[in-house]
C-alpha cells in the first residue's frame, strides 16, 4: 500500500496517515459480508486505509454507512485465532462493561469467522494516537483517559471464553536463534537488531525471568498489543475537537499479566521521546526549525535534546498511571513488571521500525540503550516513570516484581529542580563494537564468552543515546547471526 500525501500549506494540517487500500476485487469476502449485513458495497472511489499489518478499508458504503473493514489471516487449517480473540473481547465487553464505562471500542457491525473479516462502524474523523502524538495532541488529559480505559479493561475479570494462551512477545525461542524463514523475511537492520538482543546475555536472562514471572502473577483481560495507533479519537473534518477516545484492534486479546499493557503505553512514550531527539515532532522545536532527522547532532546536542524530551514526555506516563489507578487497584508488583515490559517494548519497536532499513539508525541504537536500562533496572525505572503506588508500597523482591540489575539511584529533588533530567540507570547498550572472530562472542567483548567490555557509565538516558548513536554497530556477518536449524518458524506477530 502507498501513502496519500497531504497538500503543503502554510499552517501544517493535523497528521492523517492514510494509505491506498488493497483492491476490493481481490477480497470478495469483504463485499459479501457487507451485503449480508444490508450495508451495500464500499464506494471504491472514496475508500481509504489505515496503517497496520492487516488489509483494511475505511469509508462510506452505497447505503451511506461509514464503516471500517478488516481482514485477518487464516491458519493453514482454516482456523482464525486472531478473529476469535477479537470477538471474545466483544462478547465479554457486551456482558460486563457498564453504561458510561471509560473503555470504548468502535461498534462491531458483523463478522465472517470463516473468512476472517470484521466490519465496525467508522469513528467520525478518526485520528489515531500515533497521529495525535506526532502533532503533540496526545496530551495529559488524553493520556489519563487512556489510563482509565485500560484500567477498566483489566477490571473486567476472567472469563472462560477468553484465550489463556501465552502472549507471543517477547519470543523466547528467537532470543536463542531466529528461524531461517524469519531471517529470509527480515531486513538487514532487523537482523542486526535481533543479534543485538541475542548477544546481550543480561537482556536475554531478564526477558526469561519476566516471562517466568508472568506465570505466577494475577492475570486479567489484557490487550497485549497496546500501541499509540490502537487508540482512536473522534474529531471533526478539520481534525479538531475533543471527541471520545476509543481502543481497538483486539486480535491479541487474552488473559495475561496486565502489566503488559501498562508497560507498553509507557514504552510508547519512551520510544517517542527517543525519536524526538533525532526527528521533529509536533512538540518542542518546530518542524521548520528542526534540522531534519538530526543524525548529525553532536553529543552535547543529543544530551540537551534528550533531557528536554524526557521532561516533556514523562508527565504523559504519569497521567496515564493516574487514570489507571482511578479505574482499578493493581497488585503490588505491577509497577516494576510494567517498567520491565516498557524496556522490552523499546526493543520491540526498534525491531519493527527497522523493517525498511539496511542499517540500525541512531534512533534504534538509542532506543536499545534506554530499553536495556529500563529492563535491567525496573524498580528504579518504575519510580522514574511515575509508576508508584500509595503508602510507599514499592514491591519487594519475591512479590511479583522482577529483580533489578545494579543501577544508579535516581536524582535527588534538588537535582530535578535544577533541571537535571531523570536517571534511568547507568547502563549503556552493548553491541556497538565490531564483531569479534568468535561467532558467538557478545558485541563489545574481547572475543571471549562473558560480559561485554566495560564502558564509561552514562548519567542520563540522553547521554546513553549519545554514546549509542555515535558508535554504529557492524551489520552481522552470516556466521554471526544465530539461526535455528529448523527450516520454518512462525512469526511472533
Amino acid at each position: 500500500m502507498t501513502t496519500t500525501a497531504e497538500p503543503a500549506t502554510t499552517e501544517r494540517p493535523p497528521t492523517r496517515q492514510r494509505y491506498r487500500p488493497t483492491e476490493l476485487e481481490t477480497v470478495p469476502a469483504v463485499t459479501a459480508l457487507l451485503e449480508r449485513l444490508g450495508l451495500g458495497r464500499l464506494d471504491a472511489e472514496a475508500v481509504t486505509a489505515f496503517g497496520g499489518r492487516n488489509d483494511n478499508w475505511a469509508g462510506p458504503t452505497t447505503t451511506g454507512e461509514q464503516v471500517f473493514v478488516k481482514t485477518v489471516a487464516l491458519t493453514p487449517d482454516g482456523d482464525c485465532p486472531e478473529l476469535q480473540r477479537a470477538l471474545s473481547f466483544e462478547e465479554l465487553a457486551e456482558r460486563r462493561l457498564p453504561p458510561g464505562s471509560p473503555l470504548r471500542s468502535p461498534a462491531l457491525l458483523g463478522a465472517d469467522r470463516a473468512a476472517g473479516v470484521t466490519v465496525h462502524r467508522l469513528v467520525p474523523g478518526a485520528r489515531s494516537g500515533a497521529e495525535l502524538a506526532l502533532d503533540g495532541d496526545f496530551d495529559d488529559e488524553l493520556c489519563r483517559a487512556a489510563g482509565r480505559a485500560v484500567g477498566a479493561l483489566h477490571g473486567l475479570g476472567p472469563a472462560e471464553d477468553v484465550d489463556t494462551g501465552e502472549a507471543p512477545l517477547p519470543p523466547l525461542a528467537w532470543l536463542k536463534a531466529l528461524p531461517w524463514s524469519a531471517v529470509q523475511e527480515r531486513s538487514m537492520a532487523q537482523i542486526a537488531a535481533w543479534q543485538l538482543v541475542q548477544d546481550d546475555t543480561e537482556v536475554v536472562a531478564a526477558l526469561h525471568r519476566l516471562r517466568d514471572l508472568e506465570k505466577t502473577v494475577p492475570h486479567a483481560p489484557t490487550h497485549c498489543d497496546l500501541r499509540f495507533d490502537q487508540f482512536i479519537r473522534a474529531t471533526d473534518e478539520a481534525g479538531e475537537g475533543a471527541g471520545d477516545l476509543y481502543l481497538c484492534d483486539w486480535e491479541e486479546f487474552r488473559l495475561a499479566d496486565p502489566a503488559r499493557d501498562v508497560g507498553a503505553f509507557a514504552g510508547e512514550w519512551l520510544f517517542h521521546a527517543t525519536y524526538s531527539v533525532f526527528a521533529p515532532t509536533g512538540e518542542g522545536p518546530s518542524r521548520r526549525e528542526s534540522d531534519g532527522a538530526g543524525f548529525g547532532l553532536s553529543h552535547e546536542e543529543i544530551v540537551a535534546r534528550g533531557s528536554a524530551s524526557l521532561r516533556r514526555h514523562l508527565p504523559r506516563i504519569a497521567a496515564f498511571w493516574q487514570g489507571y489507578l482511578e479505574s482499578r487497584t493493581p497488585d503490588a508488583g505491577l509497577p516494576e513488571r510494567a517498567a520491565a515490559y516498557a524496556g522490552w517494548h523499546m526493543f520491540d519497536r526498534l525491531i519493527a521500525t527497522a523493517e525498511s532499513h539496511a542499517t540500525l539508525n541512531p534512533v534504534a541504537r538509542a532506543a536499545a540503550g534506554i530499553g536495556r536500562t529500563v529492563l535491567l533496572g525496573p524498580a528504579a525505572a518504575a519510580r522514574t516513570l511515575g509508576l508508584t503506588l500509595a503508602s510507599g508500597s514499592s514491591n519487594p523482591h519475591g512479590r511479583g516484581g522482577p529483580r533489578d540489575a545494579p543501577v544508579s539511584p535516581g536524582p535527588s529533588d534538588a537535582e530535578a529542580a535544577d533541571g537535571h533530567p531523570p536517571h534511568l540507570g547507568r547502563r549503556t547498550v552493548p553491541g556497538t563494537a565490531a564483531a569479534s572472530d568468535d561467532p558467538h562472542a557478545p558485541h563489545g567483548s574481547t572475543g571471549h564468552q562473558g560480559s561485554p567490555a566495560p564502558r564509561e557509565p552514562s548519567s542520563t538516558p540522553a547521554a546513553q543515546a549519545a554514546h549509542a548513536a555515535q558508535a554504529a554497530p557492524a551489520l552481522p556477518a552470516p556466521h554471526d547471526l544465530r539461526v535455528s536449524s529448523a527450516p520454518n518458524g512462525s512469526s511472533p506477530r
